[in-house]
């Protein structure tokens, strides 16, 4: 019997991993992260599939176009590769634009083997992954795709004055964690800017009502600006997504991005490191 599934619990699964906090954490087996959820672990192990199917017929879909699908063919990692995701939110959500790559690779080139690490942790800022960057980087890395600085732009109280990290800390954050990979690896690195907003929908929804939280797109397109004059190859998410973003491109709240977002990330990306846009 197929268990009953409550929308709250795909959330969490979806968008909050627990395990990736402490490093002692990572190996914890299944039935023990069900237990931190509070569920059962078939209900745990359903949700967990339920998403990555959904993910994967994401990438089925932009495959079905030849050209597309040729495009991944030729993405530049190479076979036995390591990529590895960092950022919040956007990128730890299990339908991220992440996840949908790992399925495009999978489907399309199994025979490489290339091997993607979601790095990304909810609600985390620069600051907080400067924090645990000596330990990312001290895999075997070849890639890195670096999508950070919502949450440096997220205020909060009635009336904030202040983002909770300064435009000036998140580009001193942003060289020193560059700067830690350039020394320490010989990865290629990739920059993606944080998604616009849409600031009604995040002013009406209940959650950051009660916690006083808001963010504002000009504050978001201030970190896309600093990101967009950095040497390293940019992914311009923001100029994918809009000043106004597109409605199917956000969840209710106004700030996470659906699979239909995440999917066009992802598209990006593939068209951003094999030549550009066909269009």
């Amino acid at each position: 019997m197929e268990p009953i599934l409550n929308r709250q619990w795909i959330k969490l699964v979806q968008m909050q991993h627990p395990e990736k906090l402490l490093p002692f954490a990572r190996h914890l087996d299944d039935n023990t992260l069900a237990a931190v959820y509070g569920l059962n672990v078939d209900t745990y192990l359903t949700i967990k599939g339920l998403l990555s199917q959904q993910a994967r017929e994401t990438a089925k879909q932009l495959l079905a176009d030849p050209e597309f699908a040729d495009r991944v063919d030729h993405l530049p990692f190479k076979a036995g590769e390591t990529v590895i995701g960092v950022g919040e939110s956007t990128t730890d959500d299990l339908l991220s634009w992440f996840e949908i790559l790992r399925h495009l690779l999978d489907l399309q080139r199994p025979q490489d083997e290339i091997l993607l690490i979601n790095e990304g942790i909810s609600g985390q800022t620069t600051t907080q992954v400067l924090g645990r960057f000596s330990s990312i980087v001290a895999k075997q890395l070849n890639w890195i795709f670096c999508m950070i600085g919502s949450n440096d732009a997220m205020r909060v109280g009635v009336d904030p004055t202040k983002t909770q990290v300064s435009l000036e800390e998140t580009a001193q954050n942003l060289a020193a964690i560059r700067s830690i990979a350039a020394t320490r690896t010989k990865s290629q690195w990739v920059w993606l800017t944080p998604p616009t907003i849409d600031e009604e929908r995040v002013a009406a929804f209940t959650y950051f009502q009660q916690s006083q939280l808001t963010w504002r797109n000009a504050d978001i397109l201030a970190i896309g600006d600093m990101i967009r004059k950095l040497p390293d190859l940019v992914v311009d998410v923001q100029a994918g997504f809009g000043k106004q973003t597109a409605t199917a491109f956000l969840e209710i709240d106004g700030l996470h991005p659906t699979i239909v977002g995440q999917k066009a990330i992802a598209k990006l990306i593939v068209e951003n490191l094999t030549g550009g846009s066909a269009g």
